[in-house]
């Protein structure tokens, strides 16, 4: 079992900058180094499928789709167990619930979500 819960969220301007983080508890950790677990963040804008923005694998490696590389960043801090996304460079269509995501021992886990909207 894995609790995440999201902040960071909030209405900034384009150009501006944002970091989100998730914290991670729950059953599934105790014992378990943080940084072994896949995570992601997730973006959902209104009428629009959930898209995923970043990810960061057990050995470390992120990936990115093409809309958000070289603004986004995702990273971690295992002592803290905590993730977190530093966006960059903001844009209107960066808007949406922004959640965070691990699967544990066959689940999925979400959390609630944190809203960020960026105003042109």
């Amino acid at each position: 079992q894995v609790q995440l819960v999201e902040s960071g969220g909030g209405l900034v301007q384009a150009g501006e900058s944002l970091r989100l983080s998730c914290e991670a508890s729950g059953r599934d950790l105790i014992g378990r180094v943080f940084s072994t677990f896949s995570m992601g963040w997730y973006r959902q804008a209104p009428g629009k499928q959930r898209e995923r923005v970043a990810a960061i694998y057990s050995g470390g490696s992120t990936d990115y789709p093409d809309s958000v590389e070289g603004r986004f960043t995702i990273s971690r801090n295992n002592a803290k167990k905590t993730l977190y996304l530093q966006m960059n460079s903001l844009k209107p269509e960066d808007t949406g619930v922004y959640f965070c995501s691990t699967t544990s021992r066959g689940h999925t886990y979400w959390g609630q979500g944190t809203q960020v909207t960026v105003s042109s």
